[in-house]
């Protein structure tokens, strides 16, 4: 029997996780299993199954770090058909970091089992060939620009050309709104001044999706941070957050990504790193994850985190000016899930929001379940994705005609709902009302 149990004993030091940067025991031996994340779950919500729920995907984790479990699909499915919401985090009273968790099980899975064939040709292709280049991600922009304007989108249309793509992707193309000439990156000057006395220095993120498709947004971020007393750096040497690399589990190209950004952004000595993204936001303030086992660039990361906020975050707390001029619209906000749970910035959209004049402001339902973006889960996990969509969709208040919101992958993905739904509801970035509302008084 003592040899038995010996055998038992060694088996479970023989950790199924096997790399570097492995799933925290500090962080998954604190859940006391008691299940309150499950009412907020959207997989368990969906699925029912316990190893699709929060505390059921610690659990797995936890049996695989302890070797009483091989990393294969029983643990690789549930760790990535999670959406990384952080709903769950919101409701636990014993404060587990099941995104972190998820993050770093990703990361031993991408070691453990590379993606081949064209899956992994692609995986490639992008999280290291063209979202950690700006040039190339430029190119990608003109590229998609080109066909949108040289009646190249028209024919595909007409022909049926399009129907060889998932049907995701057809939907995604449907509504891609109209890719600007230049970035935000390239069209703003490197040093904006600001509108009457200077509050404070803010560098501004402009993002990867963000610049090449709703680059606008950057510009309207600029003129309504300048607006509130505001200096703008625009550092011309940023790069992608590597947010989608740390989904993916390539924690390698997102910890090199950070450096270069971490040096880029602490050479600038703003007070403050300002972004529009939720997704990007949640990234650059947890970039400290990345390094917890490198105590110089921790040191730095932790000073870089310290200065990021979320636009509407950074206006309420170095105070803004109550646009004067009407914005008459019947609004609902939704809740992008790396703004509300993983930054919890729940109120300050909403303030934002209220204060302009002619607005209604409507409360959604379940405002901050997710929509199904999730980086790119809506394409990676298209069911799901859509069964999430569907019940946001439901959620929209009657009677509105604007669903605002702070994130970019959320904006595109309820733009396939609305086209589903043959609505002609707005979707529009908080920042973007507030910015109309600003112009307007310059036009008065």
């Amino acid at each position: 029997m003592a040899k038995a149990e010996a055998d038992v004993s060694l088996l479970q030091l023989e950790s199924a996780f096997k790399w570097p940067d492995a799933p925290d025991e500090d962080k998954y031996s604190v859940c006391v299993h008691c299940g309150f994340c499950l009412e907020v779950c959207p997989t368990y919500q969906q699925l029912g199954d316990e190893n699709q729920s929060p505390r059921g995907r610690v659990y797995l984790i936890k049996s695989a770090s302890e070797g009483l479990l091989p990393l294969d699909e029983s643990v690789i499915d549930p760790v990535f058909q999670c959406l990384d919401c952080r709903a769950c985090e919101t409701v636990c009273p014993s404060g587990v970091q099941v995104g972190a968790l998820i993050e770093e099980a990703r990361g031993q899975v991408f070691y453990a089992e590379p993606a081949k064939g064209m899956k992994g040709a692609v995986q490639k292709l992008f999280l290291r060939g063209i979202f950690p280049h700006p040039n190339r991600l430029k190119m990608v922009g003109k590229l998609t620009r080109f066909y949108q304007k040289s009646g190249l989108q028209a024919v595909s249309r007409k022909s049926g050309l399009l129907k060889i793509l998932p049907k995701q992707l057809r939907e995604m193309e449907a509504i891609l709104p109209e890719v600007p000439a230049t970035s935000a990156l390239d069209s703003l000057p490197e040093r904006i001044p600001q509108r009457g006395d200077k509050k404070a220095t803010a560098a501004l993120f402009t993002g990867c999706v963000m610049d090449v498709v709703f680059s606008d947004i950057n510009r309207a971020t600029a003129r309504v941070a300048t607006h509130n007393g505001l200096e703008v750096i625009v550092p011309k040497q940023q790069i992608c957050c590597g947010a989608l690399q740390v989904h993916a589990g390539d924690r390698e190209q997102a910890r090199q990504m950070a450096k270069h950004n971490i040096d880029v952004f602490l050479a600038s000595d703003a007070d403050y790193i300002v972004i529009n993204a939720a997704g990007c936001g949640a990234a650059l303030k947890e970039y400290p994850e990345l390094f917890r086992d490198d105590p110089f660039y921790h040191e730095k990361a932790e000073q870089f985190s310290a200065r990021v906020r979320d636009i509407s975050e950074l206006l309420v707390e170095v105070g803004f000016e109550p646009p004067q001029a009407e914005v008459k619209r019947t609004i609902t906000y939704h809740d992008a899930c790396h703004l509300c749970h993983a930054q919890k910035v729940r109120s300050q959209p909403r303030q934002i929001l209220r204060s302009i004049p002619g607005v209604t402001l409507v409360e959604m339902p379940n405002s901050d379940r997710c929509c199904g973006s999730a980086g790119i889960y809506n394409i990676t996990h298209p069911d799901m994705a859509g069964q999430l969509l569907e019940r946001k969709m439901d959620d929209v208040p009657e009677g509105v005609e604007c669903i605002a919101m702070g994130n970019p992958g959320c904006m595109m993905q309820i733009m396939v709902g609305v086209h589903r739904r043959e609505t002609d509801l707005d979707v529009l970035h908080t920042i973007e009302i507030l910015d109309e509302a600003y112009r307007r008084e310059g036009n008065e």
